[in-house]
């Protein structure tokens, strides 16, 4: 196990054969960031709008001043872009993991009764969307305890896994494992395998997330059209699935209803997941099941 944040080595060349189910090449897990109704908005008593991952990369409307807009931008994540997503995903019956922040599933009751039916799991993504570097540690554990507390009232269960927006603080993965409830967290971007850290004394399981094969990059201008969005996890899945006929991976597919839910968005992603259900020996799973079979069998120790 490593204790050090910074660590540069890793597995090394011969990473564990993490034994997928079904002998699978490549386990890939596919998030849906539910954050619409939990980001920075005046209403709620914020100093500011965000206009983050929405049309506008930077928003004309002065900081300090309402951005009327841009709250609008978001409401179609919750109002539509979200059901779009939830909709794909059931005709297929496959399942996601849900990134919800507690303020937002409290906002749309339906959202949070439709994922607690529903085969997906939940990963705490913070009471509210905003960034956790910014905030005290005592502030921070309260934030963390009362999105515990709003998840497992509004989707019947207590999440199993914990993720920052963007970044966490230097306290967050402590305070996580104080809490004591989570299975993992998701606050690194640094492998394509999850690893076991030390924290406090205690081990804690990561998985690594991506904001690579991220839907993101509409936001940034990466991507223009549903086929750029289409090539690029296509191209990520290909090498991983070629290279998991010996060193199996794990592949994150980042989404958010507010991006990808558009229509032109989506074809994109219909295409992905036609892809993908073509190939065989694809583990097509949550994130709690990729840290309980980690968990469980332990590759490499």
């Amino acid at each position: 196990m490593t204790t050090d944040i910074r660590d540069y080595v890793g597995y090394g060349r011969f990473p564990p054969h993490p034994c997928w189910p079904g002998d699978a090449r490549i386990a890939l897990n596919f998030v849906l960031n539910y954050e619409e109704g939990s980001e920075n908005a005046i209403p709620d008593g914020d100093s500011w709008s965000d206009s983050a991952l929405t049309e506008i990369a930077v928003s004309p409307v002065p900081r300090g001043e309402r951005d009327l807009a841009a709250e609008s931008m978001f409401r179609y994540g919750s109002r539509v872009g979200c059901w779009r997503v939830m909709r794909l995903f059931a005709e297929r019956g496959l399942p996601m993991t849900i990134f919800a922040c507690a303020q937002a599933l409290e906002r749309n009751p339906e959202a949070a009764s439709f994922i607690a039916a529903s085969q997906h799991d939940v990963c705490c993504h913070g009471w509210r969307w905003i960034e956790h570097y910014k905030l005290d540690e005592e502030e921070e554990r309260r934030h963390i305890q009362r999105a515990v507390a709003s998840l497992t009232r509004t989707v019947g269960a207590r999440p199993l896994g914990w993720y920052c927006r963007y970044g966490p603080s230097k306290n967050t993965r402590r305070l996580v494992v104080e809490e004591g409830g989570f299975l993992y967290d998701s606050d690194a971007y640094d492998d394509e395998l999850p690893y076991l850290v030390s924290v406090a004394g205690r081990e804690h399981l990561v998985v690594p997330y991506s904001l690579t094969h991220n839907d993101g990059k509409f936001a940034d201008g990466t991507f223009a059209t549903a086929d750029d969005f289409f090539s690029f996890l296509r191209d990520g899945f290909d090498l991983l699935y070629l290279e998991g006929a010996d060193r199996p991976r794990m592949m994150s597919v980042g989404l958010h209803a507010r991006l990808i839910g558009h229509p032109a968005r989506a074809m994109g992603l219909i295409r992905f997941l036609d892809h993908v259900q073509r190939h065989d020996r694809v583990w097509i799973c949550r994130r709690a099941d990729i840290a309980r079979h980690w968990l469980a069998t332990r590759p490499g120790l």
